[in-house]
């Protein structure tokens, strides 16, 4: 498996499509950045890191509405391994026109686009959520 970040959205795309409550991914860095955007943006509920005595594991709380609706409909990788995307603050991508977010890796850590634009960062734009 060359792509860990795309396992891990797709997981998370094909957990959500089954109305799995947790799903399973492997842990590093930049999955676990992206899980902390998500939690920090009401996209999921929670995650934490499980040690498997290899690389970890992070075990991720779907979230979902009061009527079983999902919160995420799409979730989509955009930088991929043979075409990085970067974009500076001016140019970070609005998914939905600001009702989805965008994730970035910036010099200071994963975060998404409204705190890329606040703290005046651009970065590499991992994914987008809505």
């Amino acid at each position: 498996m060359n792509d860990l970040t795309a396992d891990m959205l797709t997981r998370i795309r094909n957990a959500v499509r089954n109305r799995e409550r947790m799903v399973m991914c492997i842990a590093n860095k930049l999955n676990a950045g992206v899980a902390g955007v998500l939690a920090d943006e009401g996209f999921i509920e929670g995650f934490e890191r499980l040690e498997d005595g290899r690389q970890g594991l992070l075990r991720i709380r779907l979230k979902y509405g009061s009527r079983g609706e999902r919160v995420i409909n799409a979730i989509q990788r955009v930088s991929r391994g043979g075409c990085r995307v970067y974009r500076g603050v001016e140019d970070l991508p609005r998914p939905l026109q600001g009702l989805g977010i965008a994730i970035v890796s910036t010099s200071r850590g994963v975060m998404s686009d409204r705190r890329c634009r606040e703290a005046k960062l651009g970065g590499e734009v991992v994914a987008t959520v809505y």
